[in-house]
């Protein structure tokens, strides 16, 4: 698997000839495009598109998108199993208390997508931790919020290219942050 950031929460996850789109922001070719703050013009001619809430089987992909608060409108989390693999893209999020039944629903969390500047880089590393994540990639962020949210870790993270991952790569880890160049 692949994951390459285009900015502010907005990524492209490959795998073979498969990609899954989350917030585009420019238009794109994707086999599945989710949107966590409603569709945006960007969708056309963007695969199979989601943009809210409820359990979706798309080629052999399971998502469910639940329900949650953005900070002047709906935003859906999604959870996203894909080979072999849960990945948690929390989307625009603005409230790091999120409903019992979403919490009971995020678990085994291996890869977790976490918007930084939404919700303050303390809260979202405090959030974070909670989720158990093996692996924290930070979004929606400026340098001094990555920067604060890297230090609530209590680690160095150097930004590279591209997140290229197997379920075997994540063994023994535990909230590792990964921080993303933009392409």
């Amino acid at each position: 698997m692949i994951i390459s950031y285009q900015g502010v929460d907005s990524f492209k996850i490959s795998q073979g000839n498969l990609t899954i789109a989350l917030n585009p922001q420019a238009k794109t070719s994707a086999d599945i495009t989710l949107f966590s703050t409603g569709r945006s013009e960007t969708a056309e001619k963007s695969g199979f598109i989601i943009d809210g809430p409820g359990e979706y089987e798309i080629k052999d992909i399971f998502i469910k998108g639940f329900l949650s608060e953005a900070k002047d409108r709906i935003n859906t989390i999604y959870l996203i199993t894909f080979e072999g693999m849960k990945l948690c893209f929390l989307g625009a999020l603005a409230n790091a208390e999120l409903k019992a039944e979403t919490l009971e629903a995020l678990e085994d969390i291996d890869i977790l997508f976490i918007p930084v500047g939404t919700l303050d880089p303390a809260k979202a590393y405090k959030l974070a931790v909670s989720l158990e994540p093996s692996v924290v990639i930070p979004m929606h962020y400026n340098k001094a919020e990555l920067d604060q949210f890297v230090k609530e870790g209590g680690t160095k993270a150097v930004p590279i290219d591209k997140f290229v991952v197997k379920k075997k790569d994540l063994e023994g880890k535990e909230g590792e942050i990964v921080v993303l160049k933009e392409e």
